[in-house]
């Protein structure tokens, strides 16, 4: 674990030092707990298409060299099911 020295308004210490007596735990702890469950409501949510990615490459990652001949036109059957196109058909 790493120390860290923070400046804290004066009321913002109050409530940290409040919690902590009310939770019989220290200061340090109730502050680490708070800011863990305050970063998770202002950290940025992974986007439809970032997930749509990150799923390509764990498909890619099982397959391990052989991926199928069609993947570029199929990629939506691939990633979400969707209907698989004929290769040969005209766009």
């Amino acid at each position: 674990m790493q120390r860290t020295h923070i400046y804290l308004p004066e009321g913002l210490n109050r409530e940290i030092s409040y919690l902590a007596k009310l939770q019989g735990k220290s200061k340090a702890e109730v502050t680490r707990k708070v800011l863990e469950e305050g970063l998770k409501t202002i950290k940025p949510k992974k986007s439809s298409s970032t997930e749509a990615l990150l799923k390509i490459v764990r498909e890619a990652k099982k397959i391990k060299g052989t991926a199928p001949r069609d993947l570029s036109i199929n990629h939506d059957y691939y990633t979400w099911g969707g209907p698989k196109r004929d290769p040969n058909a005209e766009i």
